[in-house]
């Protein structure tokens, strides 16, 4: 998307909109600026919107990041009952100024939003609000857990969406977390919707084969936990890979610890390079490998 990085590697977004998120948004992004990869943040709909904790989130700002994804949920491109509020283009470009991001990520999240016993239900008109705002920003679409399919990445490039993060089945399950969220308010019909859908979704690697051929940038994330995974989402295709779970770990004991987190990451990834013989992630995208297992069903 015009940014060059030090290494395929992205922060996906995680976290804002409460007090203890300023100091791991700080961590993430002083470690990404000094790796040289990109990163995002968690939604910001609560500091647009709702004005809670700008500060968790504009933090990111202070740090020359090369590549940065603002962050708002599909679900709130669109009324999902009277009177609430909507977020458009002025609020996408608070969320961009926010952080000063080179990119609108637009995360899809309609499974956990079933899930959750206050969640936003309604999606008709999603994707002609996401092609309104991708004529005005940059926008990637990225999931939440359940991969992307081949059809709805279609109907978003026609939609002049320029990039994809397919976060696909392989990483943290929400329909999960959720699930336990129900259950602690006393939803019932929730709490079963998420155990029924606890696995529901595309395997990651199975999103970017699908994906890669539209021919616009695929960030490959869900599962992906070392600089192996990265390697194979390289081979498969992906421009990058993208990585939450342990570099939140790390990002909440302190700034040393996510810097270390990343450069193994990004050791492991030259260590692969090597021992395939490629000399540049160029190469390593025309690897030779092998897919197996559940993945290789589904491209049978």
């Amino acid at each position: 998307m015009g940014h060059r990085l030090a290494a395929p590697l992205v922060i996906t977004g995680m976290t804002g909109g409460f007090p203890d998120a300023k100091k791991i948004n700080e961590n993430l992004a002083r470690a990404a600026a000094e790796v040289g990869v990109a990163m995002g943040v968690g939604s910001e709909r609560a500091a647009v919107v709702k004005g809670q904790y700008p500060e968790s989130y504009s933090v990111v700002a202070q740090y020359p990041v090369p590549l940065k994804f603002a962050n708002i949920g599909a679900p709130q491109v669109i009324p999902q009952g009277p009177g609430d509020s909507v977020i458009g283009s002025d609020e996408v470009r608070r969320a961009l100024e926010l952080i000063h991001a080179d990119v609108l990520a637009i995360h899809l999240n309609f499974l956990q939003e079933m899930v959750q016993p206050e969640g936003d239900r309604k999606a008709r008109g999603v994707l002609d609000r996401i092609g309104a705002l991708a004529a005005e920003y940059p926008v990637l679409v990225k999931e939440t857990g359940a991969g992307i399919s081949r059809a709805v990445a279609e109907e978003l490039r026609d939609r002049k969406v320029r990039a994809f993060d397919v976060s696909g089945t392989g990483g943290t399950s929400f329909a999960a977390v959720e699930h336990y969220r129900a259950l602690d308010q006393g939803a019932v019909r929730e709490a079963r919707v998420g155990k029924t859908f606890w696995d529901w979704g595309i395997p990651s690697p199975v999103s970017v084969v699908q994906l890669v051929p539209l021919g616009l940038p695929v960030v490959a994330s869900g599962g992906i936990r070392s600089g192996l995974d990265v390697a194979r989402a390289v081979a498969l295709g992906a421009a990058a890979a993208g990585t939450a779970g342990g570099v939140l770990r790390a990002a909440s004991q302190g700034y040393a610890e996510t810097r270390q987190e990343l450069e193994h990451i990004v050791h492991e990834l030259k260590v692969a390079m090597f021992l395939t013989g490629s000399r540049t992630v160029a190469e390593l995208q025309r690897a030779p490998h092998v897919i197996t297992g559940e993945s290789r069903q589904w491209l049978l």
